[in-house]
């Protein structure tokens, strides 16, 4: 019998999944997801959080998966190597309920995520859902994962880009009150989104992104009837960025612009505020739309739903969003070797 210490890999893995709130359909969702991968697919990809958790999450789906910390992970071994946080003995975190110690443990998935990548042990993070409620409940007062990230890396800011074969769209602002997100309107916050989501288009290997920019007023504000912000803010920044050669187009009316985009005439839509893009990606391509984090010093992706607390735990959650955001994540794992 072979007694030689497990190898611990070296090169590195391509995603890290965090298991967001554990109360929620996070851990299932990751479990099925895993489950559909071939043996060579799950060596790339390691998950962050209670290999407690996921054990019972696998056992509650039928899943045959053996989780292994991280520094036990072995090359060639069909397993899946975690980078345990665990749950600190004597909290609870009740199936379906918002809690403390479940926000608490989202948010030390998401750190230890960072850490690892940062480390260079990943390349891009994948996260799960977490709830706003019990990460607040826990002291963690940001307003989702973008913000808590741009803070653990120090970015200045970041954007949210939702992305899908059908319609991508980037957000001027997102977890802001529809009052604040019109304040947020300014020439140098539009061309700061533009210029992220070219770089990341072309980082995709887009050659030449054809980038449409939203009005944010009826039909553009009608020449300053229906307000000024159009005509004041946006088609400057729009002007300027034409000047440097960016094929961006706008502002056009909200009503028009995405269907046109649907329809292929643009590769990206810079939507104004959050429900502004949200609604029609949503509506277009709910199950496999991949939320995106850009301006940050690392890759991240996510699903686009919540933790849908009704069903958690009840063997009913559907992975298929979580899917898309592990295949887009390798595509941008694959660019950064590149």
């Amino acid at each position: 019998m072979n007694s030689s210490p497990p190898v611990e890999r070296q090169n590195g893995y391509d995603i890290a999944i965090t298991m967001g709130d554990p109360a929620g359909i996070g851990p299932e969702i990751i479990c099925r997801a895993l489950s559909a991968m071939s043996a060579a697919e799950r060596a790339t990809a390691m998950v962050i959080g209670d290999p407690v958790i996921y054990r019972r999450a696998a056992a509650s789906i039928g899943a045959a998966l053996e989780f292994v910390p991280l520094e036990h992970a072995q090359s060639g071994k069909d397993h899946v190597a975690v980078g345990v946080v665990e749950l600190p003995k004597g909290v609870e975190v009740p199936d379906g309920q918002i809690s403390a110690g479940a926000g608490d443990m989202a948010f030390r998935c998401v750190q230890k995520a960072v850490e690892l990548v940062q480390a260079g042990r990943a390349q891009v993070i994948v996260t799960a859902p977490l709830n706003k409620a019990a990460l607040h409940e826990a002291g963690h007062h940001y307003d989702g994962h973008t913000g808590m990230l741009a803070s653990l890396t120090g970015a200045p800011s970041s954007f949210m880009l939702l992305a899908s074969e059908t319609l991508s769209t980037l957000h001027v602002s997102t977890h802001v009150s529809l009052r604040e997100a019109i304040d947020r309107v300014t020439p140098e916050r539009i061309i700061a989104t533009v210029e992220a989501g070219h770089a990341h288009l072309v980082a995709l290997g887009m050659q030449a992104p054809r980038i449409a920019v939203a009005g944010l007023n009826p039909h553009c504000g009608e020449g300053g009837i229906f307000g000024d912000e159009d005509s004041r803010c946006i088609a400057p920044a729009v002007e300027r960025l034409r000047e440097r050669g960016f094929d961006v187009s706008g502002p056009i009316s909200a009503d028009t612009v995405f269907y046109r985009a649907s329809k292929g005439e643009f590769d990206l839509v810079i939507a104004q505020y959050h429900d502004q893009g949200h609604i029609p990606v949503k509506l277009i391509a709910f199950d496999t739309t991949v939320n995106v984090s850009l301006g940050l010093p690392l890759q991240r992706t996510s699903v686009d739903h919540g933790t849908a607390f009704d069903i958690a735990w009840q063997g009913k959650a559907d992975a298929t969003n979580m899917g898309s955001a592990i295949a887009y994540a390798r595509r941008l794992a694959s660019g950064a070797k590149a």
